[in-house]
């Protein structure tokens, strides 16, 4: 009999999702960034994220929120699939139907939301699906509020959910309540339930009739015409 067994490694329970841990995200920006050969200034620049968010991000001491790693994704142009990926899964164009099997996606710890990308698989594709866990309880200041083009769609699975908007609004949304709007307002997301609120949430880019009616010209009032002044006919001259 074998006195020192070997012991098998630790295996990852079937229903327990895949983590995207903020070292791995964090090698996975640097990789990218160096590929362009830009530095930590020149990918700021572009992406609009400061220096010391990006620097923090790629050696994991930072999770980033929606607005900042959609941002470097474009700057980058990584697809959000490359970004979410699983390890060494490589995303590519889909044929058919790309299923997410429950308890499946990619696990993101954001700063306000713990994000569960589904359909990572599936390059290029047009909308980002997510399950989220909103983990955020209250409103700390206008760092909170997130901001990005497109449009974003949000469906209450379980608890209560309050959506502050940078405008003063804040819309309070229950179990199986939605939530339509335009994420260019800023806009964040809080529980307010005794348990952790979860969500359904999709966002898009901008559509075309969206970019049409913000690129269009304001219309110009239109002018009123005022009706000429009848004149009297001339009297004519009578015959002598």
């Amino acid at each position: 009999m074998n006195p020192h067994p070997r012991t098998k490694p630790a295996t990852r329970p079937k229903d327990e999702p895949l983590t995207l841990d903020r070292t791995t995200f964090g090698h996975r920006l640097r990789t990218a960034r160096k590929r362009f050969g830009w530095t930590l200034a020149q990918l700021a620049e572009r992406s609009g994220v400061s220096i010391t968010t990006i620097s923090r991000a790629e050696r994991g001491q930072l999770a980033l929120g929606y607005e900042n790693f959609t941002a470097l994704g474009r700057a980058l142009e990584m697809d959000m699939n490359a970004m979410f990926a699983g390890a060494g899964v490589k995303p590519e164009q889909f044929d058919g139907p790309v299923v997410t099997r429950a308890g499946k996606g990619v696990v993101y710890r954001g700063l306000a939301i713990a994000y569960e990308f589904l359909g990572t698989t599936a390059a290029g594709k047009q909308m980002s699906p997510i399950v989220g866990t909103v983990h955020a309880r209250r409103i700390n200041g206008p760092e909170d509020f997130v901001r990005h083009a497109g449009e974003e769609f949000a469906y209450v699975l379980s608890g209560e959910i309050d959506v502050h908007f940078d405008n003063g609004e804040v819309v309070r949304l229950a179990r199986g309540d939605s939530l339509y709007f335009d994420s260019r307002l800023g806009h964040a997301y809080v529980s307010v339930s005794r348990q952790l609120a979860k969500i359904v949430g999709m966002t898009s880019g901008e559509s075309g009739h969206m970019k049409s009616a913000r690129e269009a010209p304001a219309l110009k009032p239109a002018r009123k015409t005022v009706p000429a002044k009848k004149t009297a006919p001339a009297a004519r001259g009578r015959k002598g």
